[in-house]
Formats: C-alpha cells, sequence, structure tokens
C-alpha cells in the first residue's frame, strides 16, 4: 500500500467542505488519506474494513513469531497434549 501524493494528502479544510467524497476515497483506494492543517500532517483517515482487516493481520503475525520463538526457546508441547488441553480429537 503506497501513498499517491496527488491523491491521497487532503487539507483539513476539504475534509470540513466535503467529508463523503474524502471517506469514499479511502474507502475505494483501500489507502490511507493524509489530513494536513498548515502543511503539516494531523490526521489520517481509513476505511474501516481496511483498519478491521490490518488489525487482525498484525494479531495474526504477531502470534505467529511468538510461536517461532517459543520452539526457539524450546517451549514446546507434543501435538497430543496441546489437543487434549484445547479438548480436541
Amino acid at each position: 500500500m503506497s501513498t499517491k501524493f496527488s491523491e491521497d494528502i487532503v487539507p483539513l479544510s476539504d475534509l470540513k467542505v466535503n467529508p463523503g467524497k474524502v471517506i469514499s476515497h479511502a474507502q475505494d483506494a483501500h489507502r490511507p488519506i493524509l489530513l494536513t492543517s498548515r502543511g503539516r500532517g494531523v490526521a489520517v483517515v481509513r476505511s474501516l474494513k481496511d483498519y478491521e482487516e490490518e488489525t487482525e493481520e498484525r494479531a495474526f503475525m504477531q502470534g505467529v513469531v511468538k510461536g517461532l520463538m517459543d520452539l526457539e526457546e524450546g517451549r514446546e508441547i507434543p501435538l497430543s497434549e496441546a489437543k487434549k488441553r484445547l479438548g480436541l480429537k
């Protein structure tokens, strides 16, 4: 996901005038919109769907990294024991 500076940087005044257009752009482009005030970045607008997907992906990746660290540090149990603890067959 790369920012298109010609499209994804919006003055705060534009958001005040036409918020629907800015929100629609964030949803359609699947890129964050940088809001500026006096030429400086002040906030980011993202679609809720994109935000949720990124949050889920980050949590998944953190779990994978934690699992790999556990394996590397010898904190593991046999699959049969894990299934038993989780109540699986």
